[in-house]
Protein backbone atom coordinates (compact mmCIF):
# COMPACT_ATOMS: atom_id res chain seq x y z
CA UNK A 1 0.00 0.00 0.00
CA UNK A 2 1.47 3.70 -0.94
CA UNK A 3 1.87 4.95 2.53
CA UNK A 4 1.59 8.64 1.18
CA UNK A 5 -1.92 8.03 0.28
CA UNK A 6 -3.42 6.15 2.95
CA UNK A 7 -6.49 6.77 4.36
CA UNK A 8 -8.86 5.51 6.53
CA UNK A 9 -12.35 5.50 6.33
CA UNK A 10 -15.12 4.54 8.96
CA UNK A 11 -18.40 4.67 7.47
CA UNK A 12 -20.77 5.11 10.12
CA UNK A 13 -24.53 3.99 9.97
CA UNK A 14 -26.92 5.72 12.49
CA UNK A 15 -30.57 3.37 12.75
CA UNK A 16 -32.95 5.11 15.29
CA UNK A 17 -36.77 5.25 15.25
CA UNK A 18 -38.39 7.02 18.35
CA UNK A 19 -40.66 4.96 20.47
CA UNK A 20 -44.02 4.98 18.71
CA UNK A 21 -45.73 2.96 20.68
CA UNK A 22 -48.58 5.14 22.96
CA UNK A 23 -47.80 2.80 26.35
CA UNK A 24 -51.68 3.70 27.54
CA UNK A 25 -52.75 1.46 25.31
CA UNK A 26 -50.10 -1.09 23.94
CA UNK A 27 -50.43 0.25 20.11
CA UNK A 28 -48.40 1.68 17.89
CA UNK A 29 -49.19 4.79 16.64
CA UNK A 30 -47.18 4.90 13.47
CA UNK A 31 -45.69 1.42 11.25
CA UNK A 32 -42.34 3.33 10.76
CA UNK A 33 -40.27 1.05 12.74
CA UNK A 34 -41.61 -2.15 10.94
CA UNK A 35 -41.42 -0.61 7.68
CA UNK A 36 -37.90 0.34 7.24
CA UNK A 37 -36.47 -2.97 9.24
CA UNK A 38 -37.87 -5.01 6.23
CA UNK A 39 -36.87 -2.25 3.82
CA UNK A 40 -33.62 -0.29 5.40
CA UNK A 41 -32.33 -2.27 8.06
CA UNK A 42 -32.43 -5.50 5.47
CA UNK A 43 -31.14 -3.93 2.73
CA UNK A 44 -28.16 -2.41 4.45
CA UNK A 45 -27.55 -5.99 6.46
CA UNK A 46 -27.39 -7.90 2.76
CA UNK A 47 -25.04 -5.16 1.29
CA UNK A 48 -22.42 -5.66 4.62
CA UNK A 49 -22.82 -9.55 3.39
CA UNK A 50 -21.91 -9.14 0.76
CA UNK A 51 -18.83 -7.08 0.46
CA UNK A 52 -16.68 -8.68 3.67
CA UNK A 53 -13.57 -6.57 2.48
CA UNK A 54 -15.86 -3.42 4.25
CA UNK A 55 -15.46 -2.93 7.47
CA UNK A 56 -18.03 -0.39 9.50
CA UNK A 57 -19.41 0.76 12.90
CA UNK A 58 -23.60 0.71 13.15
CA UNK A 59 -25.15 2.15 15.80
CA UNK A 60 -28.17 0.91 17.22
CA UNK A 61 -30.19 2.84 19.70
CA UNK A 62 -31.99 0.66 22.29
CA UNK A 63 -35.42 1.75 21.99
CA UNK A 64 -35.63 0.98 17.95
CA UNK A 65 -34.04 -2.76 19.78
CA UNK A 66 -36.93 -2.64 22.14
CA UNK A 67 -39.31 -1.95 19.38
CA UNK A 68 -38.02 -4.51 16.97
CA UNK A 69 -38.21 -7.09 19.57
CA UNK A 70 -41.88 -6.14 19.93
CA UNK A 71 -42.72 -6.64 16.28
CA UNK A 72 -40.94 -9.95 16.40
CA UNK A 73 -43.06 -10.80 19.58
CA UNK A 74 -46.19 -9.92 17.61
CA UNK A 75 -45.75 -11.76 14.61
CA UNK A 76 -44.90 -14.96 16.71
CA UNK A 77 -47.58 -14.69 18.93
CA UNK A 78 -50.36 -13.24 17.03
CA UNK A 79 -51.23 -10.32 18.81
CA UNK A 80 -50.71 -7.50 16.46
CA UNK A 81 -50.45 -4.06 18.39
CA UNK A 82 -49.69 -2.27 15.06
CA UNK A 83 -53.55 -1.17 13.62
CA UNK A 84 -51.90 -1.19 9.83
CA UNK A 85 -50.09 -4.50 10.28
CA UNK A 86 -53.56 -6.17 11.66
CA UNK A 87 -54.98 -4.96 8.73
CA UNK A 88 -52.64 -6.33 6.69
CA UNK A 89 -53.34 -9.44 8.13
CA UNK A 90 -57.19 -8.78 7.95
CA UNK A 91 -59.03 -12.14 6.41
CA UNK A 92 -61.87 -9.55 4.66
CA UNK A 93 -60.80 -5.60 3.85
CA UNK A 94 -64.43 -5.42 2.40
CA UNK A 95 -66.13 -5.40 6.20
CA UNK A 96 -63.53 -3.40 8.21
CA UNK A 97 -65.03 -0.65 9.58
CA UNK A 98 -64.63 3.10 8.34
CA UNK A 99 -61.24 4.00 10.96
CA UNK A 100 -59.29 1.11 9.44
CA UNK A 101 -60.37 2.30 5.69
CA UNK A 102 -59.09 5.69 7.04
CA UNK A 103 -56.18 4.45 8.16
CA UNK A 104 -54.99 2.78 5.08
CA UNK A 105 -56.33 5.44 2.93
CA UNK A 106 -54.33 8.32 5.38
CA UNK A 107 -51.03 5.84 5.53
CA UNK A 108 -50.45 3.75 2.33
CA UNK A 109 -49.54 6.64 0.00
CA UNK A 110 -47.06 7.97 3.15
CA UNK A 111 -43.70 7.36 0.88
CA UNK A 112 -41.29 8.86 -2.06
CA UNK A 113 -44.20 8.91 -4.82
CA UNK A 114 -40.82 9.20 -7.30
CA UNK A 115 -38.85 6.33 -5.86
CA UNK A 116 -41.90 3.92 -4.32
CA UNK A 117 -44.90 4.91 -6.30
CA UNK A 118 -43.92 5.89 -10.13
CA UNK A 119 -42.26 2.77 -10.86
CA UNK A 120 -45.27 0.65 -10.51
CA UNK A 121 -48.07 1.42 -12.75
CA UNK A 122 -50.62 -0.48 -10.41
CA UNK A 123 -49.68 1.47 -7.43
CA UNK A 124 -49.88 4.51 -9.56
CA UNK A 125 -53.17 4.04 -10.36
CA UNK A 126 -54.27 3.35 -7.05
CA UNK A 127 -52.78 7.17 -6.41
CA UNK A 128 -54.58 8.87 -9.19
CA UNK A 129 -57.96 7.09 -8.44
CA UNK A 130 -57.23 8.49 -5.01
CA UNK A 131 -56.22 11.90 -5.60
CA UNK A 132 -58.97 12.50 -8.51
CA UNK A 133 -62.32 10.90 -5.18
CA UNK A 134 -60.54 13.18 -3.25
CA UNK A 135 -61.97 16.16 -5.45
CA UNK A 136 -65.39 15.06 -4.47
CA UNK A 137 -65.28 15.90 -0.63
CA UNK A 138 -66.90 13.78 2.17
CA UNK A 139 -68.24 11.51 -0.05
CA UNK A 140 -64.66 10.14 -1.78
CA UNK A 141 -64.68 7.15 0.84
CA UNK A 142 -68.03 5.24 -0.90
CA UNK A 143 -66.12 5.17 -4.23
CA UNK A 144 -63.25 2.96 -3.34
CA UNK A 145 -64.38 -0.83 -2.93
CA UNK A 146 -63.25 -3.16 -0.73
CA UNK A 147 -60.61 -4.60 -3.45
CA UNK A 148 -59.12 -1.01 -4.05
CA UNK A 149 -58.58 -0.79 -0.31
CA UNK A 150 -56.96 -4.71 -0.50
CA UNK A 151 -54.77 -3.57 -3.54
CA UNK A 152 -53.47 -0.41 -1.70
CA UNK A 153 -52.26 -2.21 1.28
CA UNK A 154 -50.55 -4.72 -0.71
CA UNK A 155 -48.71 -2.34 -2.57
CA UNK A 156 -47.62 -0.15 -0.05
CA UNK A 157 -46.21 -3.16 1.89
CA UNK A 158 -44.53 -4.00 -1.69
CA UNK A 159 -43.25 -0.69 -1.89
CA UNK A 160 -41.59 -0.88 1.67
CA UNK A 161 -40.10 -4.23 0.68
CA UNK A 162 -35.72 -3.49 0.32
CA UNK A 163 -34.37 -4.31 -2.77
CA UNK A 164 -32.13 -6.66 -1.47
CA UNK A 165 -34.63 -8.66 -0.63
CA UNK A 166 -37.13 -7.89 -3.43
CA UNK A 167 -34.20 -9.69 -6.11
CA UNK A 168 -33.98 -12.86 -3.60
CA UNK A 169 -37.53 -13.16 -2.65
CA UNK A 170 -39.81 -14.76 -5.89
CA UNK A 171 -42.82 -14.21 -3.72
CA UNK A 172 -42.06 -11.09 -4.29
CA UNK A 173 -41.78 -10.98 -7.56
CA UNK A 174 -44.94 -12.79 -8.13
CA UNK A 175 -47.05 -10.47 -6.16
CA UNK A 176 -45.69 -7.58 -8.57
CA UNK A 177 -46.36 -9.57 -11.53
CA UNK A 178 -50.27 -9.94 -10.28
CA UNK A 179 -50.61 -6.11 -9.85
CA UNK A 180 -54.09 -6.01 -8.87
CA UNK A 181 -56.68 -7.85 -7.11
CA UNK A 182 -55.07 -9.10 -4.32
CA UNK A 183 -56.61 -11.58 -1.62
CA UNK A 184 -55.93 -12.30 2.09
CA UNK A 185 -53.86 -15.19 0.50
CA UNK A 186 -51.78 -12.72 -1.27
CA UNK A 187 -51.76 -10.53 1.94
CA UNK A 188 -50.92 -13.31 3.85
CA UNK A 189 -47.78 -14.16 2.18
CA UNK A 190 -46.09 -10.56 2.62
CA UNK A 191 -46.93 -10.31 5.91
CA UNK A 192 -44.91 -13.70 6.39
CA UNK A 193 -42.46 -12.48 4.19
CA UNK A 194 -42.26 -9.47 6.63
CA UNK A 195 -42.09 -11.92 9.87
CA UNK A 196 -38.92 -14.14 8.20
CA UNK A 197 -37.25 -11.08 7.45
CA UNK A 198 -37.76 -8.85 10.77
CA UNK A 199 -37.31 -11.96 13.10
CA UNK A 200 -33.98 -11.90 11.78
CA UNK A 201 -32.76 -8.05 11.68
CA UNK A 202 -30.67 -8.32 14.93
CA UNK A 203 -29.08 -11.52 14.31
CA UNK A 204 -27.80 -10.65 11.02
CA UNK A 205 -26.17 -7.97 12.57
CA UNK A 206 -25.05 -9.27 15.15
CA UNK A 207 -23.38 -12.07 13.27
CA UNK A 208 -21.40 -9.44 11.15
CA UNK A 209 -20.10 -7.99 14.46
CA UNK A 210 -19.20 -11.33 15.38
CA UNK A 211 -16.68 -11.96 12.74
CA UNK A 212 -15.17 -8.85 13.03
CA UNK A 213 -16.76 -7.11 10.44
CA UNK A 214 -18.60 -4.60 11.83
CA UNK A 215 -18.35 -2.68 15.20
CA UNK A 216 -21.88 -2.24 16.68
CA UNK A 217 -22.45 0.73 18.51
CA UNK A 218 -25.35 2.49 21.15
CA UNK A 219 -26.98 5.68 22.03
CA UNK A 220 -28.68 7.01 25.29
CA UNK A 221 -31.28 4.77 25.73
CA UNK A 222 -34.41 6.95 24.19
CA UNK A 223 -32.48 8.71 22.23
CA UNK A 224 -32.46 11.72 24.48
CA UNK A 225 -30.57 15.04 23.80
CA UNK A 226 -28.05 14.73 26.84
CA UNK A 227 -26.22 18.37 26.71
CA UNK A 228 -29.63 20.46 27.54
CA UNK A 229 -31.00 17.70 30.11
CA UNK A 230 -27.65 17.85 31.96
CA UNK A 231 -28.02 21.56 31.88
CA UNK A 232 -30.38 23.93 29.14
CA UNK A 233 -27.54 26.83 29.57
CA UNK A 234 -25.46 24.71 27.27
CA UNK A 235 -27.51 25.97 24.16
CA UNK A 236 -25.83 29.18 25.08
CA UNK A 237 -22.40 28.15 24.69
CA UNK A 238 -22.59 28.10 21.11
CA UNK A 239 -25.47 30.47 20.32
CA UNK A 240 -24.57 33.09 23.74
CA UNK A 241 -28.34 34.95 23.14
CA UNK A 242 -30.52 31.75 22.48
CA UNK A 243 -33.67 32.39 24.23
CA UNK A 244 -34.45 29.64 26.56
CA UNK A 245 -37.52 27.84 28.13
CA UNK A 246 -38.83 29.94 31.74
CA UNK A 247 -37.44 27.01 33.67
CA UNK A 248 -34.15 27.50 34.42
CA UNK A 249 -33.11 23.44 34.46
CA UNK A 250 -34.78 20.16 33.68
CA UNK A 251 -34.93 18.53 37.06
CA UNK A 252 -32.07 16.30 38.21
CA UNK A 253 -30.80 15.99 34.48
CA UNK A 254 -27.64 14.57 35.42
CA UNK A 255 -29.01 11.98 37.04
CA UNK A 256 -31.59 10.82 34.54
CA UNK A 257 -29.23 11.17 31.40
CA UNK A 258 -26.58 8.84 33.13
CA UNK A 259 -29.82 6.49 33.83
CA UNK A 260 -29.87 6.61 29.69
CA UNK A 261 -26.42 5.69 29.33
CA UNK A 262 -26.78 2.64 32.03
CA UNK A 263 -29.50 1.46 30.46
CA UNK A 264 -27.89 1.70 26.45
CA UNK A 265 -24.95 -0.48 28.18
CA UNK A 266 -26.96 -2.99 29.65
CA UNK A 267 -29.31 -3.38 26.02
CA UNK A 268 -26.44 -3.92 24.04
CA UNK A 269 -24.46 -6.05 26.62
CA UNK A 270 -27.60 -8.12 26.65
CA UNK A 271 -28.33 -8.10 22.96
CA UNK A 272 -24.86 -8.45 21.77
CA UNK A 273 -22.56 -9.80 24.09
CA UNK A 274 -20.58 -7.21 25.70
CA UNK A 275 -20.75 -3.48 26.54
CA UNK A 276 -20.44 -0.80 23.80
CA UNK A 277 -17.42 0.44 23.33
CA UNK A 278 -18.72 3.92 21.79
CA UNK A 279 -21.29 6.25 21.85
CA UNK A 280 -23.16 7.97 19.08
CA UNK A 281 -24.83 10.24 21.64
CA UNK A 282 -28.41 11.32 20.64
CA UNK A 283 -27.73 13.88 17.52
CA UNK A 284 -24.11 13.69 17.96
CA UNK A 285 -24.94 16.11 20.75
CA UNK A 286 -22.04 16.97 23.51
CA UNK A 287 -21.02 18.68 25.96
CA UNK A 288 -18.38 18.70 28.29
CA UNK A 289 -20.58 17.48 31.62
CA UNK A 290 -21.99 14.99 29.19
CA UNK A 291 -18.80 13.47 27.92
CA UNK A 292 -17.18 13.50 31.77
CA UNK A 293 -20.74 11.22 32.44
CA UNK A 294 -19.92 8.89 29.50
CA UNK A 295 -16.30 8.98 30.77
CA UNK A 296 -17.70 7.32 34.06
CA UNK A 297 -19.57 4.58 32.80
CA UNK A 298 -16.84 3.11 30.34
CA UNK A 299 -17.40 4.95 27.57
CA UNK A 300 -13.72 4.66 25.30
CA UNK A 301 -15.09 7.01 21.68
CA UNK A 302 -17.66 9.68 21.01
CA UNK A 303 -18.70 10.74 17.85
CA UNK A 304 -19.84 13.98 17.01
CA UNK A 305 -20.15 16.47 13.87
CA UNK A 306 -17.82 18.74 12.60
CA UNK A 307 -19.42 22.00 13.51
CA UNK A 308 -18.82 20.93 17.33
CA UNK A 309 -15.06 20.38 16.27
CA UNK A 310 -14.47 23.44 14.39
CA UNK A 311 -16.82 25.84 17.10
CA UNK A 312 -14.56 24.14 19.72
CA UNK A 313 -11.24 24.87 18.00
CA UNK A 314 -12.14 28.75 17.37
CA UNK A 315 -12.58 29.21 21.04
CA UNK A 316 -8.18 28.58 21.04
CA UNK A 317 -6.63 29.16 17.35
CA UNK A 318 -7.86 32.64 15.60
CA UNK A 319 -7.84 32.26 12.47
CA UNK A 320 -9.01 28.58 12.27
CA UNK A 321 -6.98 26.69 10.11
CA UNK A 322 -8.96 24.99 6.68
CA UNK A 323 -10.65 22.08 8.09
CA UNK A 324 -8.43 19.76 5.83
CA UNK A 325 -6.07 20.81 8.85
CA UNK A 326 -8.55 19.54 11.64
CA UNK A 327 -10.54 17.81 10.88
CA UNK A 328 -9.61 14.31 9.90
CA UNK A 329 -7.59 13.01 13.24
CA UNK A 330 -9.38 11.44 16.57
CA UNK A 331 -8.98 14.20 19.51
CA UNK A 332 -8.72 13.36 23.38
CA UNK A 333 -11.32 15.27 25.93
CA UNK A 334 -10.10 14.69 29.37
CA UNK A 335 -11.95 13.67 31.51
CA UNK A 336 -10.23 13.91 35.09
CA UNK A 337 -8.55 10.57 35.36
CA UNK A 338 -10.25 9.55 32.03
CA UNK A 339 -10.46 10.14 28.79
CA UNK A 340 -12.72 9.93 25.66
CA UNK A 341 -11.61 9.62 22.31
CA UNK A 342 -13.27 12.13 20.15
CA UNK A 343 -14.04 11.63 16.24
CA UNK A 344 -15.82 14.42 14.14
CA UNK A 345 -17.78 13.73 11.37
CA UNK A 346 -17.01 14.96 7.93
CA UNK A 347 -20.68 17.24 7.36
CA UNK A 348 -19.71 17.51 3.28
CA UNK A 349 -18.75 13.82 2.53
CA UNK A 350 -21.70 12.60 4.71
CA UNK A 351 -24.44 15.69 3.38
CA UNK A 352 -23.28 14.10 -0.15
CA UNK A 353 -24.69 10.56 0.38
CA UNK A 354 -27.59 11.75 2.36
CA UNK A 355 -28.62 14.06 -0.10
CA UNK A 356 -26.88 14.57 -3.41
CA UNK A 357 -25.92 11.15 -4.69
CA UNK A 358 -29.81 10.44 -4.75
CA UNK A 359 -29.61 12.64 -8.05
CA UNK A 360 -27.03 10.49 -9.53
CA UNK A 361 -26.46 7.25 -11.60
CA UNK A 362 -25.10 5.40 -8.89
CA UNK A 363 -21.57 3.86 -10.34
CA UNK A 364 -20.91 7.96 -10.75
CA UNK A 365 -22.05 8.92 -7.16
CA UNK A 366 -19.76 5.97 -6.23
CA UNK A 367 -16.89 7.10 -7.67
CA UNK A 368 -17.71 10.52 -7.05
CA UNK A 369 -17.27 10.18 -3.39
CA UNK A 370 -13.95 7.44 -4.24
CA UNK A 371 -12.31 10.49 -5.81
CA UNK A 372 -12.69 12.89 -2.76
CA UNK A 373 -11.45 10.63 -0.31
CA UNK A 374 -8.03 10.08 -3.04
CA UNK A 375 -8.06 13.76 -2.97
CA UNK A 376 -7.66 14.06 0.78
CA UNK A 377 -5.55 11.25 0.86
CA UNK A 378 -3.53 12.98 -1.67
CA UNK A 379 -3.40 16.53 -0.08
CA UNK A 380 -2.88 14.95 3.85
CA UNK A 381 0.40 16.82 4.84
CA UNK A 382 3.94 14.74 6.46
CA UNK A 383 3.25 11.49 7.61
CA UNK A 384 -0.35 11.78 8.94
CA UNK A 385 -2.77 9.32 7.94
CA UNK A 386 -6.32 10.68 7.13
CA UNK A 387 -8.89 9.33 9.20
CA UNK A 388 -11.83 10.64 7.73
CA UNK A 389 -15.60 9.90 9.56
CA UNK A 390 -18.50 9.51 7.52
CA UNK A 391 -21.87 9.27 9.64
CA UNK A 392 -25.44 9.70 8.73
CA UNK A 393 -28.80 7.92 9.19
CA UNK A 394 -28.41 4.28 7.61
CA UNK A 395 -32.30 4.18 6.89
CA UNK A 396 -34.14 7.50 5.79
CA UNK A 397 -32.02 8.72 2.90
CA UNK A 398 -32.74 5.18 0.70
CA UNK A 399 -36.18 6.41 -0.65
CA UNK A 400 -34.98 9.17 -2.24
CA UNK A 401 -32.92 6.98 -3.97
CA UNK A 402 -33.56 4.76 -7.06
CA UNK A 403 -33.76 0.77 -6.01
CA UNK A 404 -33.92 2.01 -2.26
CA UNK A 405 -29.72 2.99 -2.91
CA UNK A 406 -28.86 -0.86 -4.59
CA UNK A 407 -26.57 0.31 -7.06
CA UNK A 408 -25.05 3.20 -5.37
CA UNK A 409 -24.02 0.64 -2.18
CA UNK A 410 -22.85 -2.00 -4.16
CA UNK A 411 -20.82 0.01 -6.53
CA UNK A 412 -19.57 2.21 -3.08
CA UNK A 413 -18.12 -0.79 -1.30
CA UNK A 414 -17.24 -2.36 -4.56
CA UNK A 415 -14.79 0.56 -4.83
CA UNK A 416 -14.08 0.70 -1.43
CA UNK A 417 -13.16 -3.27 -1.21
CA UNK A 418 -10.94 -3.27 -4.06
CA UNK A 419 -9.13 -0.06 -3.19
CA UNK A 420 -5.48 -0.38 -2.76
CA UNK A 421 -4.89 2.85 -0.82
CA UNK A 422 -7.89 3.12 1.26
CA UNK A 423 -8.85 1.26 4.67
CA UNK A 424 -12.28 0.86 5.75
CA UNK A 425 -11.86 0.39 9.66
CA UNK A 426 -13.77 1.11 13.09
CA UNK A 427 -13.53 3.66 16.02
CA UNK A 428 -12.68 0.56 18.07
CA UNK A 429 -9.82 -0.44 15.94
CA UNK A 430 -8.25 2.76 15.69
CA UNK A 431 -8.30 2.91 19.21
CA UNK A 432 -6.76 -0.84 19.58
CA UNK A 433 -3.81 0.69 17.25
CA UNK A 434 -2.71 3.32 19.94
CA UNK A 435 -3.48 5.89 17.78
CA UNK A 436 -1.88 9.42 18.51
CA UNK A 437 -5.02 11.82 19.09
CA UNK A 438 -5.05 15.59 19.89
CA UNK A 439 -5.82 17.10 22.95
CA UNK A 440 -9.54 19.12 23.09
CA UNK A 441 -8.89 21.51 25.72
CA UNK A 442 -12.16 23.31 25.12
CA UNK A 443 -15.35 21.30 24.22
CA UNK A 444 -18.21 23.77 22.77
CA UNK A 445 -21.98 22.13 23.26
CA UNK A 446 -23.81 21.54 19.84
CA UNK A 447 -24.72 19.08 17.66
CA UNK A 448 -24.21 17.50 14.11
CA UNK A 449 -26.75 20.10 13.10
CA UNK A 450 -24.73 23.41 12.35
CA UNK A 451 -22.41 22.44 15.34
CA UNK A 452 -25.53 24.23 18.04
CA UNK A 453 -28.38 23.10 19.59
CA UNK A 454 -30.80 25.40 17.50
CA UNK A 455 -33.01 22.64 16.70
CA UNK A 456 -34.12 21.16 19.64
CA UNK A 457 -34.03 24.45 21.63
CA UNK A 458 -34.75 28.37 21.37
CA UNK A 459 -37.83 28.85 19.37
CA UNK A 460 -41.34 29.74 20.98
CA UNK A 461 -42.67 26.02 20.04
CA UNK A 462 -39.66 23.93 21.33
CA UNK A 463 -39.14 26.43 24.68
CA UNK A 464 -43.20 25.38 25.52
CA UNK A 465 -42.35 21.84 25.10
CA UNK A 466 -39.41 22.10 27.25
CA UNK A 467 -41.28 23.80 29.64
CA UNK A 468 -44.25 20.96 29.35
CA UNK A 469 -41.80 18.16 29.80
CA UNK A 470 -39.55 20.26 32.84
CA UNK A 471 -43.54 20.70 34.78
CA UNK A 472 -43.99 16.59 33.94
CA UNK A 473 -40.13 15.68 35.59
CA UNK A 474 -41.25 18.10 38.66
CA UNK A 475 -44.30 15.92 39.36
CA UNK A 476 -42.46 13.08 38.50
CA UNK A 477 -40.26 13.78 41.64
CA UNK A 478 -42.68 14.61 43.70
CA UNK A 479 -44.73 11.74 43.50
CA UNK A 480 -41.72 9.58 43.75
CA UNK A 481 -39.99 10.96 46.92
CA UNK A 482 -43.15 10.01 48.67
CA UNK A 483 -42.42 6.66 48.13
CA UNK A 484 -46.00 5.29 47.69
CA UNK A 485 -46.25 4.54 44.04
CA UNK A 486 -46.54 0.98 43.58
CA UNK A 487 -43.49 -0.67 42.41
CA UNK A 488 -44.87 -1.62 39.32
CA UNK A 489 -46.59 1.89 38.55
CA UNK A 490 -43.19 3.53 39.19
CA UNK A 491 -41.45 1.14 36.84
CA UNK A 492 -44.18 2.37 34.52
CA UNK A 493 -43.67 5.90 35.18
CA UNK A 494 -40.08 5.97 34.60
CA UNK A 495 -40.20 4.05 31.35
CA UNK A 496 -42.99 6.72 30.28
CA UNK A 497 -40.51 9.91 31.56
CA UNK A 498 -37.69 8.11 29.30
CA UNK A 499 -39.67 8.28 26.24
CA UNK A 500 -40.77 12.06 26.78
CA UNK A 501 -37.41 13.38 26.79
CA UNK A 502 -36.08 11.68 23.56
CA UNK A 503 -34.93 14.13 21.14
CA UNK A 504 -37.34 13.68 18.24
CA UNK A 505 -40.00 15.02 19.73
CA UNK A 506 -38.41 18.75 19.96
CA UNK A 507 -36.39 18.27 16.52
CA UNK A 508 -40.29 18.38 14.84
CA UNK A 509 -41.95 21.45 16.93
CA UNK A 510 -41.50 24.28 14.42
CA UNK A 511 -43.26 26.18 11.69
CA UNK A 512 -40.28 25.15 9.15
CA UNK A 513 -41.46 21.60 9.09
CA UNK A 514 -44.38 20.30 7.65
CA UNK A 515 -47.63 20.33 8.82
CA UNK A 516 -48.96 17.23 9.29
CA UNK A 517 -46.08 15.64 10.22
CA UNK A 518 -45.36 18.16 13.09
CA UNK A 519 -49.50 17.74 14.00
CA UNK A 520 -48.60 13.68 14.48
CA UNK A 521 -45.91 13.68 16.25
CA UNK A 522 -47.18 17.16 18.68
CA UNK A 523 -49.94 14.90 19.47
CA UNK A 524 -48.03 11.90 20.08
CA UNK A 525 -45.49 13.61 22.52
CA UNK A 526 -48.77 15.42 24.71
CA UNK A 527 -50.21 11.83 24.81
CA UNK A 528 -47.28 10.69 26.39
CA UNK A 529 -46.78 13.40 28.82
CA UNK A 530 -50.61 13.27 29.64
CA UNK A 531 -50.06 9.14 30.10
CA UNK A 532 -47.17 10.12 32.76
CA UNK A 533 -49.22 12.05 34.83
CA UNK A 534 -52.03 9.53 35.04
CA UNK A 535 -49.45 7.18 35.85
CA UNK A 536 -48.47 9.25 38.69
CA UNK A 537 -52.18 8.70 39.63
CA UNK A 538 -52.51 12.85 38.79
CA UNK A 539 -54.55 14.87 36.74
CA UNK A 540 -53.63 15.44 32.86
CA UNK A 541 -52.88 19.34 33.22
CA UNK A 542 -55.31 21.41 30.70
CA UNK A 543 -52.58 22.60 28.76
CA UNK A 544 -51.75 19.45 27.05
CA UNK A 545 -54.66 19.65 25.32
CA UNK A 546 -53.85 22.42 23.41
CA UNK A 547 -51.16 21.82 20.32
CA UNK A 548 -47.59 23.24 21.00
CA UNK A 549 -46.80 24.01 17.36
CA UNK A 550 -48.24 24.07 14.01
CA UNK A 551 -45.48 23.46 11.16
CA UNK A 552 -46.55 24.22 7.82
CA UNK A 553 -43.06 24.58 6.17
CA UNK A 554 -41.64 22.74 3.43
CA UNK A 555 -40.90 18.89 3.50
CA UNK A 556 -38.91 18.41 6.47
CA UNK A 557 -35.13 17.28 5.15
CA UNK A 558 -32.65 18.55 8.05
CA UNK A 559 -29.26 17.29 6.84
CA UNK A 560 -27.78 13.76 6.03
CA UNK A 561 -30.46 12.29 9.03
CA UNK A 562 -33.91 12.47 7.55
CA UNK A 563 -36.40 11.78 10.01
CA UNK A 564 -39.36 9.06 9.77
CA UNK A 565 -41.57 10.62 7.51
Amino acid sequence: MDSEHQLDLVLMWHMHQPDFRDHATGEFAKPWVYLHALKDYTDMAAHLEAHAGVRAVVNFTPVLLDQLEDYVDQFATGTLRDPLLRLLAEPDLTIIPDDGRKLILDQCFRANHTKMVEPYPAYRRLRDLYNFTRDLGDSANSYLSGQYIGDLITWYHLAWVGETVRRRDPAVALLQAKSEGFVHEDRKRLFDLYAGEIANVIPRYRALAERGQIELSTTPEYHPIGPLLISLQSARESQPDAPLPAADHYPGGRTRTRAHIVAARESHRKRFGAPPRGFWPAEGAVSQAFIELLASEGCEWVASGEGVLAHSLARVETPLAGREQYLYRPYRVQTGERAVTCFFRDERLSDLIGFEYAKWHGSDGAAHFVAQLDAIGKTASGNTRPLVSVILDGENAWEYYPYNGYYFLSELYSALESHDAIRTTSFAAVLDESRTSEPLTTLVAGSWVYGNLATWIGSPDKNRAWDLLCAAKQAYDLVTARGDLPAEALADATRQLADCEGSDWFWWFGDYNPGEAVSAFDALFRSKLGNLYRLLQLPVPPQLAAAISQGGGAAELGGAMRRAT
